[in-house]
């Protein structure tokens, strides 16, 4: 029997490749929940930026933030009857914390004006899961699953997105987040590894950050 999650919308968060989108497809097949899935590949400055980050910086991420909200007011502020709860592999405030690696002074300040006009509509997430992996470890995933736009990612600009994440978090106090270490996991293989995610998802948390190291 599935254990009962306790939240109506739940968001998966992480840094690139540490299997956010397998973890949700996973949870949105055992309770038929709601599932609301990035839809990153669609981006067609995606592959430009990686080549030529200080070009297309701005143009990529104003996509990504257009494109998040559209989907985001069409799949989350829409209510269907027919689910308990929903589940996404990013929450929209994403977008600042990406926007803030990639962009210079005077462009985060311009986007950041836009993300907030924008931001107003959505509520926060009931309970917001960070997986946890190591750059080096999602370098390794990353290699594995072998995007083409993704080959020229390094260790270093995945240490800042994930420096820029703890940073965010220590602002974010008005709803739970938990903070799992995820480095050694294979939850896809592992029913071991996946039963300890949903048993730990299934627990009610205080709001602010909740910190689990999972060696199993």
């Amino acid at each position: 029997m599935s254990q009962q999650i306790p939240y109506k919308y739940v968001c998966i968060e992480g840094n690139i490749g540490t299997g956010k989108t397998t973890l949700c497809h996973m949870l949105a097949r055992e309770y038929s929940c709601r599932l609301i899935l990035e839809e990153f590949s669609d981006n067609p400055f995606l592959p430009y930026f990686y080549e030529d980050p200080d070009r297309y910086a701005f143009t990529v991420e104003l996509f990504f933030m257009t494109e998040r909200h559209k989907q985001l007011q069409k799949d989350l502020l829409n209510q269907d009857l027919f689910f308990d709860f929903a589940v996404s592999d990013y929450c929209f405030w994403k977008t600042l914390i990406f926007a803030r690696n990639n962009l210079t002074d005077q462009e985060y300040k311009l986007f950041q004006r836009l993300f907030t006009i924008l931001n107003n509509s959505f509520p926060p997430p009931d309970l917001l899961v960070y997986l946890h992996r190591s750059p080096v470890k999602l370098l390794e995933l990353i290699r594995k699953r072998d995007r083409s736009y993704e080959r020229n990612i390094s260790t270093a600009y995945l240490q800042s997105i994930q420096d820029s994440y703890f940073e965010f978090f220590r602002s974010q106090m008005n709803y739970p987040i938990l903070i799992v270490d995820v480095e050694d996991m294979d939850y896809l293989s592992n029913g071991d590894h996946y039963t300890e995610i949903k048993r730990l998802i299934s627990r009610q948390y205080m709001p602010g950050i909740h910190r689990v190291s999972l060696r199993i």
